[in-house]
């Protein structure tokens, strides 16, 4: 009976032991973020400080939104659901209606002692969408997604458009009624004049807190709103860039061959001025290259809020004992295939950066090309910091990586899963090589579903859809698609 009591004593003790040593969690979310960054390989980017990021652990390369829609990507990561599981393909859906009692990847780090906390864009804040104050141990600190410094950039000196909608003000129908403000701005003003700035500040300022007064590991969840709509940011980063050597679009039409309810035309990018409000075909040169400066110069700019966070954690030795990770909340299209920003189910809306740096799992400067999705990150994180496997009672449907980071080489999932609710429900399934789209709205008869399939053997754009020439393929994917659960039908569509 002694030795009994000594052993549960002894494992007491270890597990105080582990607990005081659990690392903290640094969560970086960046909105609007394709993986145009040097580090993968972009070679317009200027990205020095994501760059250094990748180059102290893991870079994925094939990482999957599981929807190419913020508000629901957030709840995507937050829970470990997919957009299927929840029924909540857009905005204006509190992920709590369906599951009351869900508990988050936060929720979940603070029921194992952690202090978690939150500022920027976390959680999507806008167009009937909310924060979730059960997520976190203090209050969310928010800021602006749209922001100007410029009158020119509101002539009608009231609100637009785009501000009325992150404002929550007023109905999303009735955002329309509002004036449209500029889709760009570079005043000569310092970073923190901008909500990343204050953002990266408060980040800066709570990391030096918790190096002076340690107590609790931390979870700490910052958001950064660039390089979204509008390409706000200071004049230093566009100068970066020469707009006569950046690259343009080259393939500007849709996909031979597909669904024409699969495209997408005008959407948020007509939120903004001077873009036309409907467009029949590519955008003008100027007006092209303009856009793309813009959001390289935001993406520069946001790289540098990043990289000030990175140097705080540094500085005060938080480093060694935190896990850093770098999640962009879906892609981006720069006029390629004539689409502009995301809300479709094609590679460049879909296909995300993700960079771990967990010490003394992930080797410096290593990349993997694991199928990855967004709802992997919550086991991942959970098995790194020594929690148990999240267990809901929302559907978990990611998977830990944790073998991946330790072996890049590899491999326990074989395809990843999105989906896009348009005219129809589109899901998709993303191998190595290939993507399988189906529209089909579930309980509809079989004769409906509409299919795309495309190859990526030499690049990442779609230029036909091959579903009819290649069958055996198309079954071999439907069948796995048809492993998954039946998507849960719930909330609004996206816009």
């Amino acid at each position: 009976m002694k030795i009994l009591i000594s052993a549960i004593f002894l494992s007491a003790l270890t597990a105080v032991a582990c607990a005081g040593e659990r690392p903290n969690v640094l969560l970086i979310l960046v909105d609007d973020l394709k993986p145009a960054l040097g580090a993968y390989g972009d070679k317009t980017a200027i990205t020095p400080n994501l760059d250094k990021l990748a180059a102290r652990g893991m870079r994925f390369d094939m990482a999957y939104c599981n929807i190419a829609v913020c508000a629901a990507s957030r709840y995507n990561l937050m829970t470990g659901s997919r957009a299927t599981s929840l029924g909540i393909y857009g905005f204006g859906v509190d992920f709590r209606k369906p599951f009351p009692e869900a508990v988050t990847l936060p929720q979940h780090f603070m029921n194992h002692g952690y202090h978690a906390e939150s500022m920027g864009k976390v959680y999507h804040i806008g167009h009937d969408t909310y924060a979730d104050a059960a997520s976190f141990s203090v209050p969310h600190l928010s800021d602006l997604v749209i922001e100007y410094l410029d009158p020119k950039s509101k002539p009608d000196g009231i609100l637009t458009r785009e501000e009325g909608l992150f404002a929550n003000q007023g109905k999303v129908s009735e955002g329309k009624l509002r004036p449209r403000g500029a889709a760009w701005e570079s005043p000569d003003v310092p970073d923190d004049a901008y909500a990343d700035g204050r953002v990266a500040n408060e980040a800066v300022k709570r990391l030096r807190a918790h190096r002076q007064n340690p107590g609790k590991p931390f979870f700490m969840a910052v958001g950064i709103a660039r390089p979204h709509l509008p390409f706000s940011a200071p004049k230093k980063y566009w100068e970066l860039y020469d707009p006569a050597k950046l690259p343009l679009p080259t393939i500007e039409h849709a996909p031979q061959d597909a669904p024409a309810g699969a495209q997408k035309r005008d959407g948020e990018i007509a939120a903004f001025f001077p873009v036309p409000e409907k467009s029949n075909g590519p955008f003008p040169e100027d007006l092209k290259r303009k856009l793309i400066h813009g959001y390289y110069a935001s993406t520069s700019y946001a790289d540098a809020q990043i990289g000030r966070i990175i140097d705080a954690l540094d500085e005060t030795g938080l480093a060694k004992n935190t896990i850093v990770v770098l999640w962009g909340d879906h892609g981006y299209h720069l006029g390629e295939l004539g689409i502009w920003t995301k809300h479709v189910n094609y590679e460049l809306a879909n296909r995300i950066p993700i960079l771990i740096t967990a010490p003394g799992i992930t080797q410096p400067g290593s990349a993997t090309g694991q199928l990855t999705e967004t709802v992997d990150l919550f086991p991942t994180l959970a098995e790194l910091c020594g929690l148990p496997a999240p267990a809901g009672p929302q559907p978990i449907d990611g998977i830990s990586m944790v073998p991946v980071l330790k072996d890049p080489s590899a491999r326990i999932r074989d395809h990843a899963y999105h989906c896009f609710q348009r005219h129809k429900l589109g899901r998709a399934i993303r191998t190595a090589t290939h993507r399988l789209v189906v529209w089909q709205n579930p309980g509809k008869p079989e004769s409906t579903a509409e299919i795309e399939l495309y190859e990526y053997l030499e690049d990442r754009i779609e230029r036909k859809n091959i579903a009819a020439e290649q069958p055996a393929i198309v079954a071999e994917l439907r069948a796995m698609l048809d492993r998954h659960p039946q998507p849960r039908l719930l909330g609004r569509a996206s816009r």
